[in-house]
């Protein structure tokens, strides 16, 4: 895990150096792309509000925030204080982290004559993309921690996850709000603040037992 988070950070901060930079095949490809979904998306209108209602409400960053900070005061009422402090903060920090780096790049969005939506804030990384990324993976990892047994739904759950993180980088785009590199950034730093957590999680010092004799470090921690 401490390899991923390395990895991840290093892919993400490459592509920051590349924004900045203005490389021109980066933005000659973001470009190309976001082109041809927004003529799409005004050619079905449907599909686009669709789209609109899949990310602006289901996979909206509240939404997915406030489905953290439930299964944070989910495991602090059953005992597990420790992990729900490392969820909620996991979740905290990666937000702070993702407003410090869009004011530092301060990249604009896709600006268009007749869009289809609109954002708030400078477009890198994308909030939604990496918020997904952030709550996806910390819910994985706290399903894995807290269970005593291989779970019949796990593989179902997995799949939502991929599903939602997947197909929040698609809507963004296909709204023409954020830049194809803009989605990959979120998805990178997302993924590095839930390795990190989890690596600080499991080197943090154990605080003793939790009620019914449980250990705060006790679980699956694969």
């Amino acid at each position: 895990m401490r390899t991923s988070a390395v990895v991840s950070g290093v892919l993400a901060l490459l592509l920051l150096v590349l924004v900045v930079a203005g490389w021109s095949p980066l933005l000659s490809f973001d470009l190309a792309v976001v082109e041809a979904l927004h003529r799409s998306a005004l050619a079905h209108p449907c599909f686009t509000r669709v789209n609109r209602v899949l990310s602006d409400w289901v996979w909206d960053p509240l939404t997915l925030r406030l489905l953290a900070l439930a299964v944070a005061l989910t495991l602090f009422r059953y005992g597990r204080r420790r992990l729900a402090l490392w969820v909620a903060g996991t979740v905290a920090v990666a937000a702070g982290l993702q407003q410090a780096v869009k004011a530092l790049v301060g990249r604009d969005r896709p600006e268009w004559r007749d869009p289809v939506d609109s954002g708030s804030f400078a477009a890198f990384p994308s909030g939604h993309a990496m918020t997904a990324a952030v709550v996806c993976g910390l819910l994985l990892w706290v399903v894995a921690v807290v269970g005593r047994e291989p779970w019949r739904g796990w593989g179902t759950l997995a799949g939502l996850a991929v599903v939602s993180v997947l197909g929040v980088g698609w809507t963004r785009l296909y709204l023409g709000v954020h830049w194809p590199s803009d989605v990959l950034a979120g998805w990178l730093l997302g993924w590095c603040c839930v390795a990190v957590a989890v690596v600080t999680y499991r080197r943090s010092p154990d605080r003793g037992p939790l009620p019914g004799g449980e250990r705060a470090g006790d679980g699956k921690e694969t």
